[in-house]
């Protein structure tokens, strides 16, 4: 079976999170990714977080599906290389800041020049332009100007920063939809363009109608935990056994269930309550009527009550629950990874999604640091010599 994504070939550039990332989404679909990587230093993804017999564990997820090599661009002998793969390339995924490829001349011109196929996914944290194009930036960076980190946490509790790359995962996921729209473009014109991925963005568009809310009511979200200011009940609550449960009700049949089944359907019959914002109004009173009946309860017997009143509700799980959880096994989420040639058996994090006659797969983990240099540069028609004065130079 052919993968959707297959004769697609993209050269990563990219360090840590964002543009890797993207390139591991079109790579578990099929494309040929090729990391590229500094011969000294490599992306530093390899030393981020636990780590196995020395093996970095983060970067068996993140370089999943990709072959690796080492190149310095900032030599003359990387430069040509790296245009030599650029000629048949599909994609380049970078981060580097802004004006550095062109510094090294490998900017869009001399790129395009080679290959006007091309499409350059440009990943940086602010953008490619604007005040500030060239300051260093991070994911957390964007969430703290988005305006995510300001509606998160408790209201009379510090600003509150996600414990994981949400900004960068966001801006990963928006990094491939962009480079499979340029791909389409470029299908019905024949040329390649330059994608323009600021980390700032993605995040912002997915915290919802906030500009919109102050454009036009000069309406500010304030923080409010686990509440939320468009309907209610909608909270964490504590159950007798110390197990925690999540409940939502955004939709007015299933806040009527909930209060049905906590035994206060009497608040049905307020005149508030038929609205999402009115019950958030309310919401000290719904999350105790609720809260106090699931206090009562062991968490097992909350659930089995919900799921047969309809009513939506899920446990709050950590990893080692994830890990054990029926509907993810149902659906291969955590897969297996059965013979990594540095760790063995592992498991992550299955593809993003499930297409019914091409499937994306996990063809293996994240690969050593230069892996896959030599046969690469063979298969570009390097001879080697070429390879050897390629290495004498620092090249490789």
């Amino acid at each position: 079976m052919t993968a959707p994504l297959a004769g697609l070939k993209v050269l990563d550039l990219a360090t840590l999170f964002a543009g890797p990332l993207a390139a591991t989404f079109l790579g578990d679909f099929g494309a040929e990714v090729i990391k590229v990587e500094h011969p000294v230093r490599p992306d530093p993804s390899r030393g981020h977080g636990p780590a196995k017999d020395g093996v970095g564990l983060w970067w068996k997820l993140l370089g999943r599906n990709k072959r690796t090599m080492t190149l310095d661009l900032s030599k003359p002998g990387g430069r040509t290389t790296l245009l030599r793969l650029a000629a048949d390339a599909d994609v380049i995924v970078e981060n580097f800041r802004p004006g550095t490829l062109e510094k090294w001349a490998l900017g869009w011109d001399d790129l395009s020049a080679v290959n006007p196929r091309l499409v350059l996914a440009r990943v940086t944290a602010f953008g490619q332009f604007g005040p500030y194009a060239h300051r260093p930036g991070f994911g957390t960076l964007a969430e703290a100007l988005s305006g995510f980190a300001a509606i998160t946490g408790e209201p009379d509790a510090p600003p509150t920063l996600p414990p994981f790359g949400l900004a960068d995962s966001i801006a990963a996921l928006a990094t491939a939809y962009a480079v499979m729209t340029a791909l389409a473009a470029r299908d019905r014109t024949g040329h390649g363009q330059i994608v323009d991925m600021a980390i700032i963005e993605p995040i912002l568009t997915v915290l919802g109608p906030q500009p919109i809310w102050y454009d036009q009511l000069g309406h500010v979200q304030p923080r409010t935990g686990n509440r939320s200011q468009n309907n209610a009940p909608r909270n964490t609550y504590r159950a007798a056994d110390g197990g925690w449960v999540a409940v939502s009700a955004s939709a007015q049949s299933v806040a009527e269930r909930v209060m049905r089944l906590v035994d206060r359907p009497e608040l049905i019959e307020e005149p508030w309550f038929s609205t999402g914002e009115g019950r958030a109004r309310h919401a000290e009173l719904l999350d105790r009527a609720v809260g106090d009946w699931i206090a009562r309860r062991p968490r097992a017997e909350v659930l089995k009550a919900f799921e047969r009143a309809e009513a939506a509700v899920a446990p709050v799980q950590d990893v080692r629950d994830v890990m054990a959880d029926p509907q993810y096994a149902a659906l291969d989420t955590i897969t297996t990874i059965p013979d990594d040639p540095e760790l063995g058996r592992l498991r992550m994090q299955n593809v993003l999604f499930r297409l019914s006659a091409t499937p994306g797969v996990i063809r293996w983990a994240g690969r050593p640091h230069g892996a896959d240099t030599e046969e690469i540069l063979t298969e570009l028609g390097l001879t080697v010599p070429e390879i050897a004065a390629l290495a004498a130079e620092g090249a490789l």
